[in-house]
């Protein structure tokens, strides 16, 4: 069970890494969206590929980040009778839960996903809209997201048995309370905050 712990804290260090980055491309998207409103109002003019690269980004964020969203515990839950019963009850459906639904599925989804991104990258299939991008950059997204998605999952299924055990602590407790949002203004204010001390002068004098 030790190693197990230290694989599911090496996977849970790459969900986190990705998802910070991967989080980036919120601010992206949004910036994108903005410049083809702007221009496409004051100068009746548009593209589709800038169009289809917000698309790109939306599913990069929804798909790269569904292993980090499971790491921070966010994913939606129906929850109508769950809660009322004991905590471990509740992790033993957790397991069955994470063991016959979304690791098959997972599994399942990425490996019936990557034919389709290889026929595109071999064929070099291009968008059918006029001005339109390649498309096997946003196809490699689905395998890649439900593979991350699946790593998250056996990570989630060896803390659970952990605390079971009396090894950790509550797994299913949420990591944080700010939101995706919320941490990425976060982000912008400290970057912005390095880049004023790194200005000389910009803390005024004295």
């Amino acid at each position: 069970m030790n190693f197990l712990l230290r694989l599911a804290r090496g996977i849970d260090w790459l969900s986190e890494k990705i998802g910070r980055v991967v989080v980036w491309l919120v601010l992206v998207a949004v910036l994108i969206s903005a410049g083809n409103a702007i221009i496409r109002k004051a100068f009746d003019t548009s593209s589709n590929a800038w169009l289809e690269v917000q698309w790109y980004l939306f599913s990069a964020v929804f798909l790269l980040c569904a292993g980090y969203t499971l790491l921070r515990n966010e994913h939606v839950r129906i929850d109508v009778l769950l809660h009322r019963l004991s905590k471990r009850t509740q992790i033993w459906v957790d397991i069955f839960g994470l063991a016959f639904f979304l690791l098959p599925t997972a599994v399942l989804i990425a490996w019936l996903a990557w034919p389709v991104f290889m026929r595109a990258f071999i064929s070099g299939e291009m968008s059918e809209n006029a001005g339109g991008l390649i498309r096997w950059p946003v196809y490699i997204l689905a395998p890649t997201g439900f593979a991350l998605l699946a790593l998250q999952g056996v990570s989630e299924l060896i803390k659970r048995f952990a605390f079971l055990q009396g090894l950790i602590d509550d797994p299913t407790r949420k990591k944080q309370q700010r939101s995706a949002e919320e941490e990425l203004a976060e982000e912008i204010a400290k970057l912005a905050e390095q880049k004023q001390a790194a200005v000389p002068g910009a803390g005024g004098r004295s």
